[in-house]
This record gives C-alpha cells, sequence and structure tokens, in this order.
C-alpha cells in the first residue's frame, strides 16, 4: 500500500502543469557587489545596473518606465526550427529613459536577457545583463543612451540565441533592424523547408523502382607473379649497373692511383673536378663531330632533282 502510494505521488508529481511552478523572487535576496554588479547563491544575476548616472547628451531623465520579459520553449512554438524565444521581439523607448527590465525565465535552465552596444565609460564590457536559473524573476535597471540607435537584446547562453533567444530594442527611431529577430527579420542563414513529406515520399517511391546494379565480376590478379617479376626486373636491372660500374672502377683505380699519389685531399678534390670539366668538354667536342658527319652523310644521300 505504501508502496502504491508513492507511485501515485510521483505521477502526480511529474505530471503537475507547468503553470503550477513557483517563481522564486531574487529581487530580495540580491547582494550588491559594486558597479551595478548584483547576484545571489541561488543563481540570480545583475550585470552594469545604473539607477541614477546619466549618459553623456542626456540633461535629464526622459521618462520612467517598466517592462516585464517572459522566456521560455513555449514562446518559440511560433518560429519553425526554433527552440526557445522571448514573448518579445522588440522593443521601443524614447532616448534618456530609466528602464526597468523584470525578466522572468519559465523554464528549468538558464536564461539570460543581455543588451549589447551600450557606451563602456558608464556600463562595464558595454552591457546590460540580467540571468536567472530556473524558474524565476529577477529585476535590473538601466538608464538608456540618447540618439537614436538599435541594440542587440539575447541570451548568450551556448546557442540559445541561435535557437531563437534574440530581440532588438530601439531608442528613439533606432537605426535600422538586426538579422535574424524571430518573427522579424530574415535569417542569416536562411532554413530550407522546400523539400515536403509528399515530396521525399515520391523521391522514396522513384528509388525502389530502379533497378538493383549489377555488380562486375571483380578482377582477380596474380599479384605474387607480377610482384615476383617486378622484382626480378629490378634485380637485373641494378645488378646490371653495379657489374659496370664495377668494371670502370677497376679499369680506371690503377689510373687514378698514379695520378692522386702523394696529393692532399683539397688537391685530389681540385684535380677531379679539373678532370671532369675536361672529360665533358672532350665528349662535347666528340658529339659535335658526330653531329656534323651525320648532316654531312644526309646530304650525299639525298636525291637530285
Amino acid at each position: 500500500m505504501l508502496k502504491l502510494l508513492s507511485v501515485v505521488a510521483l505521477i502526480a508529481l511529474f505530471s503537475a502543469p507547468v503553470s503550477a511552478i513557483e517563481y522564486e523572487e531574487h529581487d530580495g535576496m540580491l547582494m550588491d557587489h559594486g558597479d551595478g554588479h548584483l547576484m545571489d547563491m541561488a543563481g540570480g544575476m545583475v550585470m552594469g545596473q545604473n539607477t541614477n548616472t546619466l549618459p553623456g547628451g542626456c540633461d535629464k531623465i526622459s521618462e520612467t518606465r517598466e517592462v516585464t520579459v517572459h522566456a521560455g520553449h513555449k514562446y518559440a512554438e511560433k518560429f519553425p526550427g526554433r527552440m526557445f524565444s522571448f514573448d518579445t521581439q522588440e522593443f521601443n523607448f524614447k532616448p534618456c529613459t530609466k528602464l526597468t527590465v523584470h525578466f522572468v525565465n519559465e523554464d528549468n535552465i538558464r536564461h539570460q536577457w543581455m543588451m549589447h552596444g551600450l557606451p563602456k565609460y558608464l556600463y562595464p564590457k558595454g552591457m546590460f545583463h540580467i540571468e536567472a536559473s530556473g524558474p524565476s524573476k529577477i529585476s535590473g535597471t538601466l538608464i538608456l543612451p540618447p540618439g537614436d540607435k538599435t541594440y542587440l537584446v539575447h541570451c548568450d547562453i551556448a546557442q540559445h540565441m541561435e535557437k531563437g533567444m534574440k530581440a532588438q530594442l530601439k531608442v528613439g527611431k533606432g537605426d535600422g533592424d538586426l538579422p535574424s529577430i524571430p518573427g522579424l527579420t530574415a535569417l542569416v542563414v536562411p532554413d530550407d523547408y522546400k523539400i515536403t513529406l509528399e515530396q521525399l515520399n515520391a523521391k522514396a517511391h522513384a528509388d525502389a523502382l530502379l533497378p538493383e546494379p549489377v555488380a562486375a565480376a571483380p578482377v582477380v590478379a596474380n599479384k605474387p607473379a607480377a610482384k615476383a617479376a617486378a622484382v626480378v626486373v629490378e634485380d637485373s636491372l641494378i645488378s646490371g649497373v653495379t657489374v659496370i660500374g664495377l668494371a670502370i672502377g677497376l679499369l680506371v683505380a690503377p689510373y687514378l692511383s698514379r695520378r692522386y699519389q702523394g696529393l692532399s685531399v683539397s688537391e685530389v678534390i681540385t684535380h677531379v673536378f679539373a678532370d671532369l670539366r675536361a672529360l665533358i668538354e672532350w665528349l662535347a667536342k666528340y658529339v659535335s663531330v658526330l653531329l656534323k658527319l651525320v648532316g654531312l652523310n644526309k646530304d650525299k644521300e639525298l636525291p637530285e632533282k
């Protein structure tokens, strides 16, 4: 009976709807580490918070705004091929707005709301960063710069932005749109959904009707015989060259020993190069004479016209 009750309790626990998850409020637990960095041991973090310092070019705070941003897997369902998303893909505020972002993570994994491109003299690393681990809510405040500019907002966890967690924040009129904002702008690398299920089935059916290829009979070579023949040819060439070299060496050795007897190594080398040069000149002269003789014989053999 006790085991049955335990099983029922586990089933009820895992089948509970997502809406029943209690969201942890980080705001009352965050510790101030200076320079606008707040965090707690439960996985909540705010980096680059600025509640009172005006950016250069702002004479005063133009307005005070608050926005709640939800993040989670369910918000990506309307974007084919995406896995995570914010509930909002574009934000618009006036320049010099004091903005408080309430970030609600609805997944059981870590998500971030990170804004890039802010002036580094006021925001370390040029960013404002809110992070929540698991289902929770965390808030942070910043003062937007002046001018018309479009800022990137995304989750910096590995692959979360590529899987859809990306948005843009326009201050004033903005300065254009960013690429690959889900539902707003075209992807940098577009997904290809041109091949439909019907086309795949038709291709599979056509492939099934094709005759099976007939495998050609393998050509079996007599590898041992071929290898033996190659070895015989190679051995014959080596042995022939070796015999000729030995014969020439035996004939020339007495002459060389008498010619270079008593000379130092450097003198022997000098004489060898001189002899080689003389031999090459003699061969060139001999070949030239032979070519002339061949040319004369050809002239004599030409028929008279």
